[in-house]
């Protein structure tokens, strides 16, 4: 690959690299999904999506075409490789694959409203950051209205550099903020070891890597070795 010359295009992802760093994006690969589902001349929305808003089965909506339905949501999940701050809302669309209504389309729309006018965003890695670990973990407590499961969201970053990112609706049931939190914070230390164990494939040795979450009671549980009984149902 290097006689080919310095990489600046691969698989929808465009890289320009200079003496201060690497810029990574999909602009081009944003604009070819907006112009395939006619959304260039719409208005630029600001937000994706209304605090107040949640998605349902909306088993009385009107059913729309699930084929193009399901390939705006594949399109969209290909391009959370670069953009974090779409990954959220298009993870929710994406439950609503197998019975799609005309509520989760126009959602699925508002996502590119918003990416009109964000095209350009990408991310920056600069050649010059420091080699310091850190994690990030939330949830949204009940999120989803029809099973009642909360959704974990994670981001890890080395130096100043975003290198990791996920948000997945957790698999059990969280009785409390305190479990749903310490689901959350159990995932980002996973994701924190695996990459502990690349960065010394690669000769870097991190040691004490910080992970913040913002509920104390869930930092006290991980403090706590002895089983507690709010978390035998957590494997």
């Amino acid at each position: 690959m290097s006689m080919m010359g310095e990489l600046s295009f691969f698989l929808g992802l465009q890289v320009k690299q200079s003496k201060d760093g690497i810029f990574l994006s999909q602009s081009k690969y944003c604009k070819e999904i907006i112009k395939k589902f006619e959304m260039e001349k719409c208005k630029e929305a600001t937000t994706l999506m209304s605090t107040s808003c949640y998605m349902d089965a909306d088993a009385a909506g009107t059913v729309v075409n699930q084929t193009k339905y399901r390939g705006l949501i594949g399109s969209l999940l290909y391009l959370i490789a670069s953009r974090l701050d779409i990954m959220f809302v298009v993870c929710l669309c994406a439950r609503f694959q197998s019975n799609s209504n005309e509520s989760h389309l126009q959602s699925a729309k508002i996502i590119l409203k918003y990416l009109n006018g964000t095209s350009i965003v990408g991310l920056w890695y600069p050649s010059h950051s420091p080699i310091h670990l850190v994690g990030y973990s939330n949830f949204d407590f009940a999120g989803c209205k029809l099973d009642r499961k909360n959704t974990s969201g994670t981001c890890h970053l080395l130096g100043s550099s975003l290198i990791s990112w996920h948000s997945k609706k957790q698999v059990c049931v969280a009785l409390s903020t305190v479990e749903a939190e310490y689901i959350a914070a159990r995932s980002c230390c996973a994701q924190i070891l695996w990459i502990k164990q690349q960065l010394e494939d690669f000769g870097l040795k991190v040691s004490k890597v910080p992970l913040l979450c913002d509920n104390t009671s869930a930092i006290n549980l991980t403090k706590n070795q002895v089983q507690h009984f709010r978390t035998k149902h957590i494997e």
